[in-house]
């Protein structure tokens, strides 16, 4: 069976240097911040610092390419927090993400659409999964990482429940029975079983990509 892969194209550009320890991280990492509700509930302004960073800083789209240290990205994740800010259940829903995103990039002036693909808790109400598999690859062949919220990790061990992470690459069969994302998750890289979510979650959850619009405004 033929194995089809997608990534983004400059996945090193999430290489983040802590200047102090010298350590490598990949994306940025929620410990970071510095209160500890900030620590437990950052993983949506975590994820949309990532995106943010990757449509700032990436050839494709942007002029600077350089590379950013540990201190310069938690100025961006502190910043973020103030657009997608956690409530007490945390960023629970797409709406609440994309919509803190593009009032974060409006108070730059960068213009931006989002697409976003929810999975509601009733199974029945749930996109077919090639519909979810289409989703994903379609954010990550414009080079675009792709935000994704769990809130039930079903019986995918290595995920959190309730978390959102960044999507940067997928691999799938074929036939698309067999699915597999690499996400960046509190500074490393983790690959999650895509199909097994999809299959075993109990209360769903969804993605979201944004994608930068011309200067004029208009959408081609």
């Amino acid at each position: 069976m033929r194995i089809i892969y997608r990534s983004i194209s400059n996945t090193d550009l999430f290489k983040i240097i802590d200047e102090s320890s010298q350590q490598t991280y990949y994306g940025c990492n929620q410990t970071w911040y510095a209160t500890k509700w900030q620590r437990l509930a950052g993983c949506g302004p975590s994820a949309a610092s990532n995106i943010i960073y990757y449509l700032s800083h990436n050839p494709a789209v942007s002029n600077s390419a350089q590379r950013i240290g540990k201190e310069t990205y938690l100025m961006l994740m502190k910043e973020m927090w103030k657009y997608v800010t956690p409530t007490l259940k945390g960023v629970s829903t797409t709406k609440r993400f994309y919509k803190g995103v593009l009032s974060y990039a409006d108070s730059k002036g960068q213009r931006i659409q989002y697409a976003s693909c929810d999975l509601p808790k009733k199974k029945m109400q749930r996109p077919p999964f090639p519909e979810v598999l289409h989703f994903v690859e379609t954010g990550i062949t414009q080079d675009i990482p792709v935000a994704f919220l769990n809130l039930c990790n079903g019986e995918v061990e290595n995920f959190d429940r309730w978390h959102w992470v960044t999507i940067i690459s997928l691999e799938y069969t074929e036939d698309g029975n067999s699915a597999f994302v690499s996400v960046l998750d509190e500074g490393v890289i983790k690959k999650i079983d895509l199909a097994l979510w999809y299959n075993t979650t109990t209360l769903g959850g969804g993605f979201v990509y944004f994608t930068p619009l011309p200067i004029d405004g208009s959408v081609t």
